[in-house]
């Protein structure tokens, strides 16, 4: 019997709030980076507060309803997490730190037709040019990825607003050098995105074996994790490099492991169960739209709070000038007892 997800949502809605959480995950690693944390420490820590955030809900929620185990979605589920999760991670921030935030969004963009081509490949997806179904697929898919790569691309003039000291690209901007890299880096972004097409393939067929969403993620993150430590221990084997503390390393893996990696990883498993693949990834696009979107908010509350601490300080000085002018008008107010003096003489 097939496990259901949380709540009786469309999975439109579902991929809506998805991207929406993945809209600020290139913000979260660019604070960690800036903060000195490698990112394979990133990734593991990352799929390792998924697989905590995950178990006990799968534990609780799906205990008298999943099917057995068995060593072929044992397998299955090791080879999502090998790809999906500890390589694709890396590879994408590899990408990230090679070339720069728009290149490595472009490339992510891509994901939508490397997903069709494979499942093309493994015969989920048809293609037809024959009735106006097979036309709108085709033809939808392509508009979305240009239009994405066009929003990612062009560059419009420049409005500096006001100056802040907050530079997400400190440290990116020594490391984007030689063309030579930025090649490498748009290489490795692309075979990140066939990493992503063949995760969101290999999950249609874990979702028939085993259609328990929550314990699938689970295990997947689990073993996810172990990969990614494993791989992050070859290269950073000081404690420094894996210290958390109460600063922003902590609060960045919290978010990306509840909910980048658990929460959302589980609700685009139900939703490739409802709608297939190419479904969940067609809405990759939408995670640039939510990025800059919250990046607007953002500064539009700050500007506005700024103004008005602006607008306090200069009431407060507007009367300020009232009271120096009345001790410094230079007449003197005599007291009450002096004045009837003289008025008795």
């Amino acid at each position: 019997m097939a496990c259901t997800c949380p709540g009786r949502v469309h999975p439109g809605i579902a991929m809506i709030f998805v991207q929406i959480v993945f809209g600020g995950i290139n913000i979260v690693y660019k604070l960690v980076i800036n903060d000195g944390m490698s990112m394979r420490v990133a990734v593991a820590y990352r799929l390792l507060f998924g697989a905590a955030f995950l178990c006990p809900i799968a534990l609780i929620v799906e205990r008298n309803k999943r099917p057995k185990l068995t060593w072929v979605v044992f397998i299955q589920i090791f080879l999502v997490a090998l790809v999906g999760g500890s390589i694709y991670h890396n590879l994408y921030l590899a990408s990230l730190n090679l070339t720069s935030m728009t290149f490595a969004a472009a490339m992510y963009n891509l994901s939508p037709a490397f997903t069709y081509i494979v499942a093309l490949f493994f015969r989920m997806e048809t293609f037809s040019l024959d009735n106006a179904r097979g036309i709108a697929k085709v033809a939808g898919t392509a508009i979305c990825i240009g239009g994405a790569m066009l929003l990612t691309f062009y560059k419009g003039t420049d409005i500096n607003i006001w100056h802040t000291k907050i530079n997400l690209l400190k440290h990116h901007q020594n490391t984007v050098g030689s063309t030579k890299q930025q090649v490498m880096g748009m290489a490795i972004a692309l075979i990140a995105c066939v990493f992503y097409a063949f995760w969101v393939i290999l999950q249609a067929k874990i979702n028939k074996n085993y259609p328990c969403f929550y314990s699938s993620t689970a295990l997947m993150s689990l073993m996810g994790s172990i990969q990614a430590i494993i791989y992050a221990l070859c290269f950073d084997r000081k404690w420094s490099d894996w210290k958390l503390g109460w600063n922003i390393r902590l609060i960045s893996v919290i978010y990306l492991g509840t909910l980048a990696s658990g929460l959302n990883i589980t609700l685009m498993a139900w939703c490739i169960a409802k709608r297939g693949p190419l479904f969940v990834a067609i809405y990759n696009p939408l995670m640039l739209l939510y990025a800059g979107g919250v990046l607007i908010i953002a500064g539009l509350y700050t500007v506005l709070w700024g103004k008005s601490k602006n607008s306090r300080n200069k009431n407060q000085l507007a009367v300020l000038p009232n009271n120096s002018d009345q001790e410094s008008s230079g007449v003197a107010v005599s007291p009450r007892s002096n004045v009837n003096k003289d008025s008795a003489v």
